[in-house]
């Protein structure tokens, strides 16, 4: 009896994992290595990177985040874990933590405590930027492999070439607005 149960435990595990056809964020495994990369210089990490393995602290996680967290995702559910990651990059001016919750993405500069917010509208199709009150759409999607950029008429495709001729754009407009 315990055999078929979990046969059938182990199929019902399996055809969840076949038919979602989503891979997910596995944002519970990402913020276990991240934490397990800041715990000290590189041979401490590594040393936490074994003991976690042999625990098991990153099978475990991984096994919750493919069958309960993706799972949630997948069924357009929010991840819990995934709501809030916040992370702290160092800026050209200043160091600046950036907040992802389900809208989309809060970017706080820790000198100037200046805010803006980076958010996706599903109407519109377009990520937009909101700071001291204003709103700009700075991309839309026109298709799913074309893209309109803020200012201008000109469709990027999402390919390298496109990514390029974005950069090309967006340096030519920094360099004269810095004029």
């Amino acid at each position: 009896m315990k055999k078929n149960k979990l046969a059938i435990a182990v199929a019902v595990l399996l055809s969840c994992s076949a038919l979602s056809s989503c891979i997910g964020s596995f944002a519970l495994t990402h913020k276990v290595l991240d934490w397990n990369k800041n715990v000290g210089d590189k041979f401490v990490n590594e040393v936490v990177f074994l003991c976690f393995h042999i625990i098991p602290v990153y099978p475990v996680a991984m096994f919750a985040d493919a069958v309960v967290f993706n799972s949630l995702e997948f069924w357009d559910q929010p991840n819990p874990i995934a709501a809030n990651n916040v992370k702290y990059i160092k800026g050209n001016k200043g160091n600046y933590k950036i907040e992802s919750n389900q809208a989309g993405y809060v970017v706080t500069n820790q000198k100037t405590k200046e805010v803006m917010t980076l958010s996706f509208n599903k109407e519109s199709k377009s990520w937009e930027a909101q700071s001291d009150g204003q709103t700009v759409t700075f991309l839309t999607f026109v298709d799913a492999t074309h893209v309109k950029l803020y200012g201008s008429d000109k469709v990027i495709e999402l390919s390298q070439a496109g990514v390029l001729a974005y950069q090309a754009m967006v340096s030519a407009k920094t360099f004269i607005a810095c004029k």
